[in-house]
């Protein structure tokens, strides 16, 4: 194993272990900080789709800590144990942001919709890149090399798209939650703090993803 290799492997675990931690640490510490509405995360996830006509979508509990989705396909917001009852500042910041997503669904927010279309041939992609790689490697095939890296920029691809996509949830959620009195403004403040601590993973996964691109592009030019 090369140095530069060595290098890049605890360059992009530090990122993956710190932002885990700060989103971790900053959910538990704003998990704890009760809302002055009393609304559940279920709640004001209801309160927040009904305001935006979308009553039609479900919202159902999901086992796990940080496992809240939208799901467009069967078109349900499963909320997790800790965010479905919780009458928190974080609950209330997460529940909502999915609903952010729900929002862009229904209104035809573009860069969700690539994200969506893009889905298939990057599950494909994830799926097959490191095989066509250490293939490439073992058969000293070049060709089959950079086919590797071409399906793996796809999958940075689609991180890059998510980054706008999950940005917006978010700023939907905030002005929601300001808007329609979900929380003060000095609550206000501790779920902004969730938000963009959520959004930093996705910047470290792009980041980390990038570093490695770079890194097997080197590798493919030796």
């Amino acid at each position: 194993m090369s140095l530069e290799y060595l290098l890049l492997i605890i360059v992009t675990v530090g990122l993956g272990l710190g932002t885990q931690w700060y989103i971790k640490h900053t959910y538990k510490k704003w998990n704890k900080a009760s809302i002055s509405s009393g609304l559940t995360g279920a709640q004001a996830a209801r309160n927040m789709l009904d305001a935006n006509g979308l009553s039609h979508i479900a919202i159902t509990r999901i086992a796990g800590e940080l496992t809240d989705n939208f799901d467009p396909r069967t078109m349900v917001i499963s909320l997790s144990e800790g965010v479905y009852d919780s009458r928190s500042v974080a609950a209330t910041a997460i529940a909502c942001h999915e609903c952010g997503h729900a929002v862009q669904h229904a209104r035809n927010y573009v860069p969700a919709r690539i994200r969506g279309a893009l889905v298939p041939a990057v599950s494909f992609a994830s799926a097959i890149w490191m095989f066509a790689l250490i293939g490439g490697i073992i058969l000293n095939m070049l060709g089959l090399i950079w086919a590797a890296i071409i399906l793996y920029a796809a999958v940075i691809l689609f991180q890059v798209v998510t980054l706008p996509v999950e940005l917006d949830a978010s700023a939907r959620a905030m002005q929601t939650v300001s808007g329609y009195g979900f929380l003060p403004a000095s609550e206000s403040k501790g779920a902004r703090t969730v938000l963009t601590a959520a959004a930093l993973t996705y910047v470290a996964a792009a980041l980390a993803s990038l570093l490695q691109l770079i890194y097997l592009l080197s590798f493919a030019r030796r």
